[in-house]
């Protein structure tokens, strides 16, 4: 092997830097939890930097995440709010902080999640040390605006300086990512910086089990139970559902609307056919989507929305809105249906739709989905990075082969 060979195949030591990490739970933890787990089972050496869970634990030690050993160095930080779960570290402890780490490390490039406390620092960090820097963009200033205490009037202000404080960090990396063309081009429009790379969050598609029979008309949210989700548009949608359909919605998911939902449903009458079932483990969320027969997705939020990635890998038809990256996975009629945002009556449609499918078409949906999420399994997401952390050209993680897709449906109709 030559020694140009060996520097492109050796093991990468990287520094990954979040805002927010396990065990939040939350699109942007989760994704740099598998995403270390999954570098850290193809050889190579993952810090992670994130927030103290405490105010009285602080410091560096091994955490094992996703069956990974990876290492953390927990920064002190303060409870926002706001936010129900959100922690924030302070600017100063991350520029003092970042250099030292990085200077201990000394890795072969650095990626950070998102522009706020812990990219700036770290990006800083990196450049002066000419050390590789990828950016990651997970969110979206609009959405984190609700979770503050700014007025209404004065938000547009806030909103606009908070995009030009995110092109003033995302700029300083070699490469910037999105989880999808969709949120790539908006997030070009929004801040003037030019080949944003569309690299999907991956799941490990494998680890899902589709169900190919109709089991009872049961509808499935998963997510955080806040107001961007929508969620008091599903239930609207619902209550207007044929009660001959025998349907049934399960919420998996918790956040300060819980009780609010809890009293809606009441409300409209349906509180016997919903369960809010909360935060459960991954092996219950795995076993919600293989019970369920539509998953319903209202955000108008979602950059991609691992929840559908994960509903798809199951076998699940999606109901979902027509707005930000759903529609990058919800192909209109082939695995599901858009229906418009925030309109109840054409969601309640759009499901009653999947629920009186006749079996072929079901079937034909589900198998669908399952082709679909081929483009999106986390191993290909995992080489899309590897290629950046080196400086190497991208392949678009979400070309697949159509014969790789067919061949698993086969695989999956053959089991049942």
């Amino acid at each position: 092997m030559t020694e140009s060979s060996d520097a492109s195949t050796k093991p990468l030591t990287i520094v990954l830097g979040c805002d927010t990490f396990a065990p939040d739970v939350n699109g942007a933890a989760r994704f740099a939890e598998r995403l270390a787990a999954g570098l850290v089972a193809r050889g190579h050496t993952v810090h992670v930097i994130a927030p103290s869970r405490t105010i009285f634990k602080t410091g560096s030690w091994d955490e094992r995440h996703e069956g990974a050993r990876l290492h953390m160095h927990r920064l002190f930080s303060l409870r926002w709010y706001p936010h129900p779960w959100l922690r924030f570290m302070m600017p100063w402890t991350m520029a003092r902080n970042a250099g030292r780490i990085l200077d201990e490390v000394k890795p072969d490039a650095v990626h950070f999640q998102s522009h706020f406390v812990v990219g700036r620092g770290l990006s800083i960090a990196a450049r002066k040390r000419g050390i590789r820097v990828i950016a990651t963009n997970h969110t979206m200033p609009e959405n984190m605006i609700e979770h503050t205490t700014v007025p209404k009037p004065l938000q547009p202000v806030l909103l606009k300086w908070s995009w030009r404080d995110a092109t003033q960090i995302l700029k300083q990396a070699d490469a910037v990512t999105t989880p999808t063309r969709r949120a790539a081009d908006y997030l070009e429009s929004a801040t003037g910086i030019r080949d944003v790379y569309a690299i999907g969050n991956g799941v490990r598609v494998s680890d899902y089990t589709p169900d190919f029979e109709h089991r009872g008309n049961r509808i499935v949210f998963v997510g955080r139970v806040t107001s961007e989700k929508r969620i008091e548009v599903l239930l609207h949608a619902v209550s207007m559902l044929p009660k001959t359909l025998d349907w049934s919605l399960e919420i998996v998911g918790d956040g300060e609307l819980r009780h609010s939902l809890e009293r809606l449903a009441a409300q409209l009458g349906v509180a016997d056919r919903v369960t809010l079932s909360g935060l459960v483990s991954d092996e219950d969320l795995k076993k919600a989507y293989s019970r369920a027969d539509v998953l319903a997705m209202p955000s108008t939020a979602e950059l991609q929305s691992i929840v559908t990635m994960e509903a798809m890998a199951s076998g699940l038809p999606v109901v979902a809105a027509d707005a930000m990256a759903l529609p990058h996975l919800v192909h209109d009629g082939e695995n599901g249906f858009l229906f418009r945002p925030d309109d109840a009556r054409d969601l309640a449609a759009k499901l009653q739709r999947i629920l009186t499918l006749p079996d072929d078409e079901f079937r034909r949906m589900k198998k669908a989905s399952l082709r679909l999420i081929q483009g999106h399994d986390i191993e290909w997401t995992l080489t899309a990075f590897e290629c950046l952390y080196r400086g190497r050209p991208v392949v678009d993680p979400t070309a697949r082969l159509d014969s790789e897709a067919e061949d698993r449906e086969d695989h999956v109709a053959e089991g049942r």
